[in-house]
């Protein structure tokens, strides 16, 4: 084999080589051109095209939580309903942007054809509501009322409805267990806003523009909690709204369930007292007005003394939640809100306020005890009260003679309080207040806890108010203008009377001092505020921070949150003088203004403990107040324009305790027919599925409810029949099956 030299293969290798790098040096040169001639050539098209691919969500939405009763029984749930969709994005594929479709979905639903197609718009500045707010790549719901029949047509018949679904959801349903109503402590949801979804955008807690968030009571107090956590998956689009593959996926997470201090039974009968006590009174003549009591508005709470956890607490008038459900109509929206609806949102449980009445005069009885006052007295109980030429007189004249702060209280002696205040007043210099003013009947009613809100976890709480000598003068320096140009000395009354406010609003003058001790003139309270103290009176003096959520407890039931009562401070009077107090209200209950009203009473067994009220309103009928507690409950009723508080609302809260204990007209306790004889401690019991169980909920306890209908006895004046089926109330687990059936509106209570 010839050898050849090393030499003879170097040109071979070079020109090799050069070829390599020459196409090496092609390859770039092209491969520069081309992004050369993508980025900067064509590089704004480009960019273009490709921002027409983006990623859009499609929202599951979250189970909301439950809201139950104290024993379980849903109050707020979810149900199953047939709910027919409509894809926008497959409609507007179709050449006329699927409104044929639409219509034709119109005719089986029995809808306006218009109504139909302007649920899929979506919302902006300019386009009015029925409209979407939600993505526009996820079903838009129709209609949440489809019958099985309905839907059927329109699974069968897919061809003819191509982009519509009608499938099985959960809806929002406000169950009224026991018929209890229960509106204004729950609440109601709509649509979250703009606004919200950007306000909570960076918190622990976002919206979802598919989300329903709370507007009122319960549902917006712990809407964080009940709403859950949304599934979402995100899929990936082409700039004509075609899916081009899924980028992620987010199982939803249910709601957590709220379990309250509130018993759907008690309630029931809290809210049928109320109205059959409102329905009384409008047959009463008034004496003054010449025409009968209107008894336009009222409320009631039931407390525990010893927690301050709420039992029942009703407004009225009232309204069905379920309005709600689904998007109001106008008609239900205007029935609500309008002027001559009355305002049934209102809780006026805790955004009620008005003069108090003499059940304020618990206040004014420590305040002159702390003050240095002796509570034996003696303290003159005349007919009338002067000063300066003006005179005050007691409620209907009467005159006991020297008495006691505590026979005062059970007499409601008013010019024994008029002489005590006006006397203070004095002390604290009159008009001219010394530097070092005491100042103890509104530093004491501070102190009570008036003037501020009791915390209460229900939003909107108002606070009331306490006409001390600050407000008097932030409220002149306010309206001092308004005073000033509508006043006219020797004018009409109205006219005089801000003529005299714009010279010298400011000062505190005798006679708002007395009117003060009495709980007139300018004082403000809330029957929560109110049954929050006649509650620390009860329980020996700890003023508790109200509560109506109990625990939160997650979907799975492996989490629960107890809410544990939160005291707020005590009373500013010693134990002598709480039990003082005690003894005199429950004087009122046995020989004094209320003796009446709990004739057979077992006062011996369950003894009672009350204050009337009879507030004057200037151009407005009398406010009846009745304030009361045993040993478990506080209990405080109020009805505006309805009277007096004994003749008023008096029947109504005996006949709550009445259904409490058990206890009949003529004074016998029947345990088997006791609602709630003691509080409910323990919180129902949860299910290794995180599901609770619950009795089955009638206006009589299980044992006693048959035998009442049999006999058709009202014990507690609500229906006797007032039973509803388990399958109306059931447990979680039964409204979680429960198959999906038509619903009908319910009509707005009024």
């Amino acid at each position: 084999m010839t050898n050849i030299p090393e030499t003879g293969r170097t040109p071979r290798v070079q020109i090799r080589l050069v070829v390599i790098q020459i196409l090496v040096l092609s390859l770039l040169g092209t491969l520069g051109g081309r992004l050369w001639y993508l980025q900067i050539r064509n590089g704004d098209e480009y960019a273009k095209e490709a921002s027409g691919n983006h990623v859009q969500q499609v929202v599951s939405p979250a189970v909301r939580g439950s809201i139950l009763d104290a024993r379980g029984v849903p109050i707020a749930d979810n149900e199953t309903r047939l709910v027919v969709s409509a894809s926008r994005t497959d409609l507007l594929k179709m050449d006329d942007d699927g409104k044929a479709v639409l219509t034709k979905l119109a005719g089986v639903l029995g809808l306006k054809a218009k109504d139909v197609i302007d649920k899929v718009r979506l919302c902006d500045a300019k386009t009015p509501q029925p409209c979407w707010n939600g993505s526009p790549y996820q079903p838009i719901p129709i209609t949440d009322e489809a019958t099985p029949k309905q839907a059927l047509q329109i699974r069968e018949r897919a061809e003819d409805f191509p982009g519509i679904t009608a499938e099985p959801q959960a809806v929002r349903r406000y169950a009224s267990p026991a018929k209890a109503n229960t509106a204004q402590v729950l609440g109601y949801l709509s649509p979250v806003t703009d606004d919200e979804i950007t306000k909570a955008k960076d918190t622990d807690s976002p919206y979802l523009r598919s989300d329903q968030v709370g507007r009122s009571g319960l549902e917006r107090q712990y809407d964080k909690e009940l709403r859950g956590k949304a599934g979402v998956t995100r899929y990936e689009v082409d700039n004509l709204g075609r899916v081009i593959g899924q980028a992620k996926s987010d199982e939803a997470q249910p709601g957590a369930n709220v379990v309250t201090s509130i018993d759907s039974r008690v309630q029931r009968v809290a809210e049928y007292e109320l109205n059959e006590a409102m329905k009384v009174a409008r047959t009463e003549y008034d004496k003054n007005t010449s025409e009968n009591y209107k008894a336009d508005s009222g409320a009631v709470v039931v407390m525990e003394s010893k927690t301050g956890r709420v039992v029942a607490m009703a407004s009225n008038p009232s309204y069905d939640p379920n309005a709600w459900v689904g998007g109001i109509s106008g008609k239900d929206y205007a029935r609500l809100t309008g002027k001559g609806s009355n305002y049934p949102l209102l809780n006026r449980a805790i955004q009620g306020q008005s003069a108090p009445g003499s059940i304020f005069k618990v206040i004014p009885t420590a305040a002159a005890v702390n003050a240095g006052y002796s509570f034996d007295g003696p303290y003159q109980c005349a007919s009338s009260y002067s000063i300066g030429g003006q005179v005050f007189k007691n409620f209907e004249s009467k005159g006991y003679g020297p008495i006691s702060l505590g026979r005062a209280l059970e007499v409601s002696c008013d010019t024994v309080f008029y002489s005590l205040s006006h006397e203070e007043w004095k002390r604290d210099g009159g008009i001219k207040p010394k530097k070092n003013a005491k100042n103890w009947f509104y530093k004491t009613a501070h102190q009570f806890g008036l003037g501020k809100e009791t915390g209460i976890d229900l939003p909107n709480e108002v606070t009331g108010r306490v006409p001390d000598r600050q407000w008097k003068q932030d409220y002149w320096k306010a309206n001092k203008d308004a005073w000033c140009k509508y006043g006219k000395k020797g004018g009409s009354y109205a006219q005089q009377i801000a003529y005299e406010n714009c010279l010298e609003g400011n000062r505190m003058r005798a006679g708002d001092s007395v009117n003060y001790s009495i709980g007139q003139g300018d004082t403000l309270v809330t029957p929560i505020q109110m049954a929050t103290i006649y509650g620390a009176i009860s329980n020996g003096g700890t003023l508790y921070e109200p509560t109506v959520g109990k625990a939160v407890v997650s979907a799975d039931g492996r989490s629960v949150r107890q809410i544990e009562p939160k005291s707020n401070g005590k009373l500013p009077m010693s134990r002598k003088t709480r039990d003082e107090i005690d003894g005199a209200l429950e004087g009122v209950a046995t020989r004094g203004t209320a003796a009446w009203r709990f004739g057979g009473w077992p006062q011996d067994k369950i003894p009672m403990h009350a204050k009337t009220g009879t507030a004057e309103v200037y151009g407005k009928q009398t406010t009846s107040w009745f304030a009361t507690y045993t040993e478990e409950y506080s209990v405080v009723m109020t009805i505006s324009q309805g009277g007096t508080g004994s003749g008023a609302s008096g029947p109504a809260v005996r006949k709550i305790y009445n259904a409490l204990y058990g206890v009949s007209e003529e004074g016998k306790i029947d345990k088997r027919k006791a609602l709630l004889p003691t509080p409910q401690k323990k919180l129902p019991k949860i299910e290794a599925d995180g599901s609770i169980d619950a009795p089955k909920v009638g206006v009589y306890p299980p044992k006693a409810e048959k035998k009442a209908v049999e006999e058709g006895q009202a014990l507690t004046g609500a229906d006797p029949a007032a039973t509803v089926p388990a399958n109306n109330t059931g447990n979680n687990r039964d409204t979680r099956r429960r198959a999906a059936r038509p619903r009908k509106r319910r009509r707005t209570l009024t």
